[in-house]
């Protein structure tokens, strides 16, 4: 087996951007499943929001970059608002039913056919990213034994990493602050915290702002590293890997959904190269499964580590079972 490409595309899934792309995002949700114990099922909508805010801007109306960046984060505080102001005074699961509604609701519209003359439709949008790239100061890319890029991933790179940086740092700040405090106390016993006269409301609605703000930086990360949109990538998928990302990392933990994103597509990515490379070589027949299934196979076995990790370590790697622990019963 060729085994310096299996390490290499291994390797390159620890740093590459969509390992940055599912850390801010899973970041993100972590503000609002780890700490504030809000079901969102519909991280992928404020990343949508955020992608084509950025692209529409550009590419439809001719804006500036920084002008399609900062549409893009007022569409996550927008959309914020629009799942809260009718849910949170309710109980957790009508914000999970609303949330993976919106997600759908958001995807739809991006790819509707009457609204494709500003959306792209089913084709999305391109030609926003150039502004972007213009600014990029590496001349070559790297190759080196293990992983290689070139200028345009180390670019991204590099702007996804620091972004993930600031979003780790700022949920670090506001989780030790009397705000953060408040917040973990609401996860715990919202009701003892509405005894001591706190708006639980308002925190909860601001944790929601938070989380799809740091989300949203994912976002532009993703539409950037293609140099395109496409509603279709926001599914409701993209959210499900966020949480065995959270899960995975340690919920309510700051590095957390960074380790969690870089042990996922690791041994997703791992498992990828691998077993096509085994039935290649003839150590799994084909009867057992070929090529066109190894995929499938791949996503089966890493749901299966990750049940494994919630019935004999439910907190996650970094998390501490007397805060947050799943109920794996």
């Amino acid at each position: 087996m060729d085994w310096n490409t299996i390490f290499s595309v291994t390797v390159e899934s620890l740093i590459n951007p969509t390992t940055i792309v599912y850390a801010l995002a899973a970041i993100g949700l972590n503000v609002h499943f780890g700490y504030t114990g809000l079901l969102n099922f519909g991280q992928s909508a404020f990343l949508g929001v955020a992608a084509y805010g950025l692209a529409m801007s550009v590419a439809t109306y001719g804006l500036p970059f920084f002008v399609g960046i900062l549409v893009g984060l007022a569409g996550a505080v927008v959309l914020a608002l629009l799942l809260g102001v009718p849910t949170l005074r309710l109980r957790a699961d009508y914000l999970a039913i609303v949330t993976i509604a919106a997600a759908e609701i958001v995807r739809l519209l991006f790819r509707s056919v009457s609204l494709s003359k500003w959306t792209g439709g089913s084709d999305g949008l391109q030609r926003f990213s150039d502004d972007f790239y213009s600014r990029n100061p590496f001349t070559t890319g790297v190759n080196l034994w293990l992983f290689s890029f070139d200028r345009r991933e180390l670019w991204v790179m590099v702007v996804g990493w620091t972004l993930v940086l600031i979003a780790s740092l700022v949920v670090f700040l506001a989780m030790r602050s009397p705000w953060g405090r408040v917040i973990k106390a609401i996860r715990e016993d919202e009701d003892a915290v509405r005894s001591l006269g706190k708006n639980v409301f308002s925190y909860k609605m601001q944790s929601l702002v938070l989380g799809g703000v740091l989300g949203s930086l994912g976002g532009f990360v993703f539409a950037l590293s293609r140099a395109a949109v496409q509603p279709d990538t926001f599914g409701t998928e993209f959210t499900f890997y966020m949480y065995a990302i959270v899960i995975l990392g340690g919920a309510a933990r700051v590095l957390g959904p960074i380790l969690g994103a870089a042990l996922f597509w690791v041994l997703l990515n791992f498992i990828n190269a691998l077993l096509p490379a085994m039935i290649s070589d003839g150590l799994i027949p084909r009867w057992v499964m070929d090529a066109n299934q190894a995929g499938a196979v791949g996503y089966i076995l890493v749901g299966a580590i990750l049940i494994l990790l919630l019935i004999f370590r439910p907190q996650g790697i970094l998390g501490d079972k007397r805060e947050v622990m799943l109920d794996a019963r």
